[in-house]
């Protein structure tokens, strides 16, 4: 009986946040999100086998295929997102655990925000 705390303090900050479910959700909703947007994405490229750097670069131009290119990074960064931190909570602990899941986010962040720029400078700015 060495401890002596109460129930409460021993599940205090490790109970339910009442998120687990909604997490659950929303990666699976993001991953059937992604199966249309990466078969368009793997065809348009198998597609392109043979183009040159100049045919590549006047396709990306194209409003619509520049729109699917960002709901295609927006998608995967957010999926990528919610895969790593459930690995993160349960793999890593302790102030590691709180140092990761920010590194993780903002990593994430600064992915989904230069790969958006990066097709947005080719498509409005090229």
């Amino acid at each position: 009986m060495s401890d002596m705390n109460t129930p409460l303090a021993k599940v205090r900050g490790l109970g339910s946040a009442k998120t687990g479910t909604h997490h659950w959700w929303m990666q699976r909703v993001s991953a059937v999100a992604n199966i249309p947007l990466v078969i368009w994405f793997v065809v348009s490229m198998l597609g392109h086998v043979q183009s040159d750097f100049a045919t590549l670069f006047s396709w990306m131009q194209v409003p619509f295929v520049a729109v699917l290119m960002i709901l295609l990074i927006a998608n995967m960064s957010y999926h990528m997102n919610l895969g790593l931190q459930i690995a993160i909570e349960d793999y890593v602990h302790g102030r590691a655990r709180i140092v990761s899941m920010l590194v993780l986010d903002f990593a994430t962040v600064v992915l989904a925000v230069l790969g958006i720029f990066s097709v947005l400078k080719i498509s409005v700015g090229g």
